[in-house]
């Protein structure tokens, strides 16, 4: 979306309906007072006005040059704010301009007031080239794409008359261009996106209904938009991010000094918006972006914390991946400006996001340079400046376990060889296929084996990562994974450790939880990664069943009864009250019959039970009373009579007991 961004023309409505009340109260701190106030409310207008303005505030701090944006103000006749011309591309100028606009007119008798002028300025705006275009058209260019972008803030009774909006902007277009063929002050128009915007008060409800982005013919597409007018500034702080390729920030914990008392503090956040790209560099590495959508709006942000500030000295810098403008979303608050003026100032901030793995890293930094704040992506990864790795010695490096042999099995099932061409075989179809196959196998491919879990107990897991490579998965291969994943799941209950060499700062102490959670959460990536078959759907949906029950030891007696109250405990002592339903409560046969099937003396999954803990652990007790050898006096006693505790109670004292010396007198 971002490809229209060049060219950017709002048509704002300013037909007397706009200048009817909002219905949203302004929540204004007046000095008590006998006189009762009544409330105040923007108008139609001025919500449109102050949220268009807004957005170009934000794409002009990001964008000082080459973004341009124009506006045309309707009524009975468009009027033109602005041009394509630098000069007139500024804040100032567009205020300016809107004072002399004014409100609305009050009802008239006039019928001729439409915003379809605006909309026919606007393409007549879009077929004019910009400075930038002059430039290529003067360079004698071969192509010089024309792409353009139209928001309009309207009103409208229903979706059919939105219909006939949009039907009568594609004729004016498709007109437009046939002029343009005849006129060389005028560009034509290859694509254009139409944005419109159904505004109507607080207190209505509208009968214009949301639509997405969708093709209205081979050079436009259009959305609509349906919002209450004050909620008009979040719709287009939502849309100014993919129309301009942004992303949402947001700075917590930063320590700001009240006020009333300087000697405390209080922490706020900041919400920020840059290039996506700050974000984007991080993609497939081992940090975890923390998205969130963002109170009061539908769009997500990233939410970093805020490090001990730092001196902006060349000692301090870092090399980074990355480095986007940044300006604030709430310009006016307090927090936002108290941000950008502790930057300006000369300091920088560290920012930190979480690891995969756990902890923290410093990710990000925010430094101002020349007056103008920007955020780096700093690099998390080996830097270019060290010394290179070695593969095999370690000789100048300090990375030596890459996996060697698995990237030559990797070569080996991606070799390819020239074929003879042959007239009914599109060129180059089979070097797309393999290319295909390349970037499905590699999707998820650890370099080193001190970042993986998964291939360091390869012995465990080695039918399914053969297997998984097939396009599609045969019933026994099914099988075969499954019984796999199950062996897997008994080690867990067993409480067995994973034999792993030394992983870094992958595992804390080599927990055996940590092991098997990152065992599992590899396991699923990959097979999620190797293809989307029935059977590999099938893998998956066992290995993520297996994953989500808490680890059981499994049994070895063929108690099936003592299997199933077992399993009830468990639950009973882990789940809340109002916890939902185990989907692995009871267990399939042909589960058991794989496991059974897999070595002798087989072990069975636990089932759900319905007895009381009493009965639960009377069973248990019985259980493990088989196991021990029972005392003689009840093995040498009738079946039916009470065994006597002491037979020998009460005998006179000079017998000696057989086989014990008399006592030292």
């Amino acid at each position: 979306m971002n490809e229209f961004n060049h060219k950017t023309v709002f048509v704002l409505d300013h037909t007397p309906y706009f200048g009817i009340s909002c219905e949203s109260p302004i929540d204004c701190d007046f000095i008590k007072s006998k006189i009762p106030i009544p409330p105040i409310s923007k108008s139609l207008w001025t919500c449109a006005v102050e949220a268009s303005v807004e957005y170009c505030r934000i794409a002009w701090d990001l964008f000082p040059a080459g973004k341009l944006i124009r506006f045309v103000v309707s009524d009975t006749a468009a009027h033109i704010v602005n041009t394509w011309n630098v000069s007139t591309q500024s804040l100032t100028h567009v205020m300016n301009a809107m004072s002399m606009v004014g409100v609305p007119p009050r009802q008239t008798q006039a019928n001729d007031y439409s915003v379809i002028h605006g909309l026919r300025a606007a393409i007549e705006a879009l077929a004019e080239p910009t400075d930038f275009q002059k430039e290529q058209l003067a360079g004698k260019e071969h192509t010089v794409y024309n792409l353009g972008r139209v928001i309009c803030i309207t009103s409208a009774r229903d979706d059919a008359s939105m219909k006939s909006l949009e039907d009568i902007f594609r004729t004016v277009l498709v007109q437009q261009n046939t002029i343009s063929a005849n006129h060389k002050e005028y560009l034509n128009i290859d694509r254009c996106h139409l944005v419109i915007i159904n505004l109507y008060p607080a207190n209505m409800e509208s009968m214009v209904n949301n639509r997405g982005l969708i093709d209205i013919s081979p050079i436009l597409k259009s959305e609509i938009h349906s919002n209450k007018a004050n909620r008009i500034s979040n719709k287009l702080t939502h849309l100014i991010l993919p129309h301009f390729d942004l992303a949402s920030t947001t700075v917590t914990g930063i320590p700001m000094k009240e006020e009333q008392n300087a000697s405390s503090s209080a922490n706020y956040d900041v919400e920020i918006f840059h290039g996506s790209k700050a974000h984007s560099v991080f993609l497939g590495t081992e940090l975890v972006l923390p998205h969130s959508i963002k109170d009061g709006s539908d769009y997500e942000t990233v939410t970093l914390k805020w490090c001990t500030p730092r001196s902006c000295g060349s000692s301090e810098m870092q090399p980074c991946l990355a480095q986007c403008r940044v300006t604030p979303v709430d310009v006016t608050s307090r927090p936002s400006s108290c941000l950008i003026n502790f930057l300006l100032n000369g300091r920088s901030v560290l920012l930190e996001m979480p690891k995969k793995s756990g902890g923290k890293i410093t990710s990000h930094l925010l430094s101002a340079h020349g007056g103008e704040i920007f955020i780096h992506s700093l690099n998390t990864a080996r830097s270019c400046l060290e010394e290179p790795p070695s593969i095999s010695e370690g000789g100048g490096g300090r990375v030596t376990d890459y996996r060697i042999n698995d990237f030559g099995q990797l070569m080996q099932m991606h070799r390819i060889v020239p074929l003879k061409p042959i007239p009914e075989r599109t060129m180059d179809e089979n070097l797309l296929k393999m290319r295909t196959k390349l970037a499905k196998n590699s999707r998820y491919w650890p370099l080193t084996l001190g970042t993986t879990v998964l291939y360091n107990v390869r012995q465990f897991v080695e039918p399914i990562l053969v297997l998984t490579h097939k396009p599609e998965l045969a019933e026994e291969d099914v099988l075969q994974c499954q019984k796999t994943i199950f062996q897997l799941a008994t080690l867990e209950g067993r409480q067995e450790s994973l034999a792993l060499p030394n992983m870094g700062h992958r595992l804390k102490g080599n927990k055996r939880e940590e092991q098997y959670r990152l065992l599992w959460a590899e396991l699923e990536l990959n097979v999620s990664s190797s293809g989307t078959s029935p059977g590999h759907k099938a893998v998956l949906k066992c290995i993520r069943d297996c994953r989500s029950r808490a680890p059981i030891e499994i049994p070895d007696k063929d108690d099936a009864a003592a299997e199933a109250h077992r399993a009830s405990v468990i639950r009973a002592t882990t789940d809340s009250p109002m916890s939902p339903p185990h989907t692995m409560a009871v267990v399939d046969s042909s589960v058991a019959a794989l496991l059974a099937g897999s070595s002798r003396g087989s072990k069975k999954l636990l089932g759900s039970g319905t007895k009381s803990l009493f009965d639960i652990l009377a069973t248990a007790e019985r259980t493990q009373s088989q196991k021990r050898i029972d005392f003689s006096g009840r093995l040498c006693t009738p079946q039916g009579q009470v065994a006597k505790l002491y037979p020998n109670l009460g005998m006179k004292e000079d017998s000696t007991p057989q086989g014990r010396q008399p006592d030292v007198k």
